[in-house]
């Protein structure tokens, strides 16, 4: 059987969630990206820079055409997340989305080749999220833009699929792991696979909190990470916000030692 770096995450005949998972190479880090389909319109979420554009770009044909690419989002600003930006408006027609705090940073990743070859205009191919995060038509049905501000970005968002009932949510439950396919079913085994880096990176407690409220009132089946495996089903979800609820990190922990002048 042909090996490859996608699977079907949820189908229902005229929706499709896809994740891809193993195709940074070399000594980048592990990132996912996902693939949008509902009828006959395409998101990309993610697409990662120049170490995954070629090969997720291979792997999406196996999907679907270039040209019914809708949008590319972008959670936020890191390098693993949309430097590729440049290329996705060569090669296709996709409107970019990214919070409104650094959407107008990203002309900084276009070349003067990039410029002159893109289809349309810079304005024209932007839409700029407000904090509040706003609904996107995709086919027949609508990607929702989350708030998740500090999470771990100033401007930050997840974008939720209410058809497929998954979340995906950037860097927070994010994980080290070499099997990002497989589901986290033990909890408390998995903690030591992210504890570290939600410390470091998350902001504060309370914004946790802020997160976690929003997320149970919400219909989720699943939540998808870009590093790593992800959380299926309402248990290891609950134990996963019940977790956070409680996790000090970011400014929580920081201490005033840190800040000094560096001694010889």
């Amino acid at each position: 059987m042909e090996k490859t770096s996608s699977y079907v995450l949820f189908d229902n005949g005229e929706h499709k969630c896809i994740v891809f998972t193993s195709l940074v190479k070399g000594e980048g880090i592990q990132a996912n990206q996902f693939l949008i389909l509902d009828h006959d319109e395409g998101a990309i979420i993610d697409p990662g820079g120049d170490l995954t554009y070629s090969p997720l770009t291979y792997e999406i044909l196996r999907y679907t055409r270039l040209n019914k690419i809708k949008y590319v989002f972008g959670s936020h600003q890191d390098p693993d997340i949309i430097t590729s930006m440049p290329r996705w408006l060569m090669h296709t027609q996709a409107k970019v989305v990214a919070s409104k705090l650094w959407a107008r940073f990203l002309p900084h990743l276009n070349s003067s080749f990039t410029s002159e070859k893109m289809q349309g205009n810079w304005e024209d191919r932007l839409i700029e999220l407000p904090d509040e995060g706003q609904r996107l038509s995709l086919g027949k049905n609508e990607l929702y833009a989350l708030p998740a501000h500090f999470l771990h970005s100033v401007g930050n968002f997840q974008f939720y699929d209410p058809v497929a009932k998954v979340i995906f949510t950037g860097d927070l439950g994010a994980s080290i792991t070499s099997t990002p396919e497989q589901a986290v079913t033990d909890f408390a085994a998995h903690l030591s696979k992210m504890r570290a880096f939600h410390q470091r990176y998350m902001c504060s407690n309370k914004i946790l909190r802020y997160w976690v409220s929003m997320v149970r009132e919400m219909d989720v089946d699943m939540l998808i990470p870009q590093h790593g495996a992800p959380f299926k089903g309402k248990e290891i979800i609950g134990q996963f916000l019940d977790w956070l609820w409680n996790l000090e990190c970011g400014v929580d922990l920081m201490e005033k030692r840190i800040y000094q002048c560096p001694v010889a």
